[in-house]
């Protein structure tokens, strides 16, 4: 998968090997926080655990079962982005992301999803593609909203969150629902909020 250039300030790119301290760095900076609500945050300890999920994502890739696309802000990381993996026979497939921070109120998530649901319905011909957030996240059930989704129902006890099960609230879209939808991939052009 090449770079996805979504305006001149954010692109998408896998991540590379070279990735690894600046996404560990990331990480750990913002740990707490994204231990609310992601299960594997306990795996990334170290540089070498960043660098070996970078080289899972990169197998998957090379697989064509997904892609994990660093979120670049005017050249830096500000988070990641991907398929968690693909279904071809059904032609479907869920996304995932998360954001440092210092970077939430920009649009940059919005843009990103819009600009990686595109692809996977223009480039890898896919039909359908869910997003799955814990029920109390709201600031990741905007998305799909503000991305014109589908809220198609609640699944109980959908993942084990470190000591607790949490719910997932199910979003989906659907090819010809894209194409009907109106997503903006703009991000403010005005000065960052850092």
């Amino acid at each position: 998968m090449q770079t996805i250039s979504v305006n001149e300030r954010l692109q998408l790119v896998p991540l590379e090997a070279s990735d690894a301290a600046e996404l560990f760095s990331l990480t750990d900076a913002n740990r707490s926080y994204l231990r609310n609500w992601l299960p594997w945050l306990d795996n990334i300890r170290r540089v070498d655990d960043a660098r070996a999920f970078i080289h899972v994502a990169q197998l998957q890739m090379g697989r064509n079962n997904g892609a994990q696309l660093a979120i670049k802000f005017d050249g830096r990381i500000a988070g990641v982005i991907g398929h968690h993996q693909i279904d071809w026979r059904n032609r479907l497939t869920s996304l995932g992301y998360w954001l440092d921070a210092t970077y939430q109120g920009l649009g940059l998530v919005t843009a990103s999803a819009g600009a990686l649901i595109e692809h996977a319905f223009n480039e890898l011909r896919l039909n359908r593609i869910e997003i799955r957030c814990a029920v109390d996240n709201q600031k990741s059930r905007a998305i799909p909203v503000r991305l014109s989704f589908q809220e198609e129902g609640l699944l109980h006890d959908a993942e084990w969150l470190y000591d607790h099960f949490v719910d997932h609230v199910v979003y989906s879209m659907l090819l010809k629902e894209w194409s009907k939808a109106s997503v903006s991939a703009e991000v403010p052009r005005g000065e960052k909020r850092l």
